[in-house]
């Protein structure tokens, strides 16, 4: 399986996408998954996703994109951590 893109985004694409991006990297290193991340803030997503196969954001994202997004909040939280990551899995084993 080629290696898959994902970029995470927060506000500032800093603070709460590294948090994730930790936690979604891990996960996918578990499931024999070679990703490649990158992390932007929310204003910089339309110029950053070229190449990318799945948005992971904590911040509403106001664009039209061709590209799968899934909400990461409650990757922070904890609650229903386990159903998000399937969902990225299924999306990047697609």
């Amino acid at each position: 399986m080629a290696k898959k893109h994902v970029l995470f985004v927060c506000a500032t694409g800093i603070a709460t996408s590294t948090v994730v991006a930790e936690k979604v990297a891990q996960y996918c290193k578990e499931k024999g998954l070679d990703i490649e991340y990158h992390q932007s803030n929310v204003a910089s997503v339309p110029k950053n996703c070229n190449g990318i196969n799945l948005i992971i954001s904590t911040t509403n994202i106001p664009y039209k994109l061709d590209i799968p997004v899934i909400r990461g909040l409650n990757l922070l939280t904890g609650i229903g951590e386990e159903d998000t990551l399937k969902k990225i899995y299924d999306i990047l084993v697609e």
